[in-house]
């Protein structure tokens, strides 16, 4: 992928994650991390709800299929990885129940779709 490219597709996906994390607040989510990395991968939102935690993979796509085969099995396995290494740092780690969830972020102005539990 050449630099431009690069560039431009990085700022496409903060713009994806800044309006997920948008649409997440209205539903009453508290969004605790962006971006959060470690050495088994990054993951692009992670938000709270009481005592669940939705580990969120943004996928800014034209429609919700291309970002659904987007987070392929190796992605996934990257995410959990990721995942459990986050949520063995929590204090509360006991208390919280860990989902997978994909937001799928089209062209604006559509609305991004939240995808619960999609995948384990």
């Amino acid at each position: 992928m050449a630099a431009g490219t690069r560039i431009a597709a990085e700022q496409r996906g903060h713009v994806a994650e800044l309006r997920a994390e948008f649409a997440l607040r209205l539903k009453g989510w508290r969004v605790l991390a962006r971006r959060w990395k470690c050495p088994s991968g990054e993951i692009d939102l992670i938000a709270r709800r009481g005592d669940l935690v939705a580990i969120i993979e943004v996928k800014a796509r034209r429609t919700l299929v291309e970002a659904m085969d987007a987070v392929t099995p190796s992605a996934q396995r990257r995410i959990m990885n990721a995942a459990a290494l986050w949520h063995g740092r929590q204090k509360d780690a006991t208390r919280l129940s860990i989902r997978f969830d994909i937001i799928a972020v089209p062209p604006f102005p559509g609305w991004p779709v939240h995808v619960e539990r999609a995948f384990e």
